[in-house]
């Protein structure tokens, strides 16, 4: 017995809370003892500068606030603050988890700050646009990502274990005319990246097709305007983001009551569109939508609308609820079988460049846009990257891609745009249209 209990030490296999033995290199140790320092400084210079900035409020409450309503940067600021504070923590943590070679806790918690470190690229894009501010967030989400895979021997077999597995299930399954579907009958569609891609890319064209027609049969009668959201290509990715959150959501779901799947698909559409509306009034001073003033049946104000400031409405929340119904229901037994026509052989290599193209063109676009916000905000451009933009994607260009945007940079939450309300209106506000926002 006591030989038996030997050899089963000296497995490879490894639990939940053991370690593994292969100590971690050198220069990852190095890296976590930087980690840790950061957080060390970090976490009380976070509560210091709170606390002091809490003590000045107390004396000048005018430096945060309008009226009685805090500034949008300060609400910002604040949420960067928590966000900070909590990236401080974990990097503690992780940190020490690497000089202690704990390398499953290390790759848990690299999945904590990766979640910590895109939330504050985001907070930064809205508070400072696009730039060299965003370098040192971009490099560790890189070396975070690289770590989450590679820091845990024993994860990485697993998951080449697992991808050996899935391979030969796939096949098996195109045999059997059923790839693309939930095999243990959990759900009607695999949550693969693979899959949740192609719901992405082919409801950003159809929906964008959908709101084309809309506006030329309801908003403007006979008139054509592009409601193309990316600088390149016939995409309008809320309708592809909004796709598959539905389908994430109401995939267990999808022989459910019609009206549970119309309500859910409600309720995430006309989230989303408002998160989404926000997102880009806050970063870039955007505004492509606005149902500020609907009513229903004319007899009264829009609840809907009125609660969110025009970014959604009730409208627009069932018309989500029926395209959700539409989608799950319809269109994606159809889509399993169009993304199956890719050959076997290339249905992972053209899904991978396919996906950097995608991305590529979602950079693009961010930094567009952004670039397209300060020369309306009246900001010089000085670096390489501000010099192509101009040249390439001027305002001209800009205005006649998105023409149902307006760009209005007071509006935004930037931290450099505090200045604008000095000017005046006919310098601080630009628009990339005359044309109205779509209603």
């Amino acid at each position: 017995m006591a030989d038996l209990s030997h050899n089963t030490d000296q497995l490879p296999h490894e639990d939940a809370t053991s370690e593994s033995p292969k100590k971690i290199p050198l220069i990852l140790k190095v890296y976590g003892f930087l980690c840790m320092a950061d957080g060390i400084i970090t976490v009380p210079l976070i509560l210091i500068l709170s606390a002091l900035v809490m003590l000045a409020l107390q004396t000048r409450p005018d430096l945060i606030a309008i009226g009685t309503d805090p500034t949008l940067p300060v609400i910002l600021l604040i949420i960067s603050v928590f966000v900070t504070f909590g990236n401080g923590i974990a990097l503690i943590i992780f940190g020490r988890s690497l000089l202690k070679n704990r390398r499953r806790n290390a790759a848990r918690w690299s999945y904590a700050l990766i979640a910590t470190t895109l939330v504050q690229i985001i907070l930064r894009i809205m508070l400072e646009g696009i730039g060299t501010n965003l370098i040192p967030d971009a490099i560790q989400l890189v070396i975070l990502l690289t770590l989450s895979v590679t820091v845990d021997p024993t994860l990485r077999h697993e998951r080449h274990l697992e991808r050996a597995a899935r391979d030969l299930t796939d096949r098996q399954a195109a045999r059997m005319g059923m790839l693309g579907r939930d095999l243990e009958g959990k759900g009607y569609i695999e949550l693969n990246f693979f899959n949740l891609f192609w719901v992405f890319v082919v409801c950003s064209v159809l929906g964008l097709i959908i709101e084309t027609i809309y506006h030329m049969a309801v908003v403007e009668p006979g008139v054509y305007q592009d409601r193309a959201g990316m600088l390149f290509g016939p995409f309008s990715p809320i309708y592809g983001f909004g796709a598959v959150l539905m389908t994430v959501a109401l995939n267990r779901f999808y022989k459910a009551n019609p009206v549970i799947i119309f309500v859910v698909s409600a309720v995430i559409g006309g989230l989303f569109e408002a998160a989404v509306s926000w997102f880009m009034q806050t970063g870039f001073g955007a505004l492509a939508w606005d149902y500020s003033g609907s009513t229903i049946f004319g007899l009264f104000p829009d609840p809907v609308a009125t609660l969110f400031g025009g970014r959604t409405s009730t409208l627009f929340m069932c018309m989500w609820g029926a395209l959700g119904f539409v989608w799950i229901k319809f269109c994606l037994p159809w889509l399993l079988k169009l993304i199956n026509i890719i050959p076997w052989k290339l249905r992972y290599s053209f899904t991978a460049l396919c996906t950097v193209l995608m991305l590529v063109n979602g950079v693009m676009t961010l930094q567009a846009l952004d670039c397209w916000f300060e020369r309306l905000s009246g900001v010089a451009g000085t670096t390489p990257i501000e010099a192509f933009y101009a040249k390439n994607f001027d305002d001209a260009y800009m205005e006649h891609r998105f023409e149902s945007m307006t760009i209005t940079p007071e509006d935004s939450g930037r931290i450099d745009s505090e200045a604008m309300a000095e000017q005046p209106v006919g310098d601080a506000a630009a628009t990339g249209s005359s044309a109205p926002a779509a209603v």
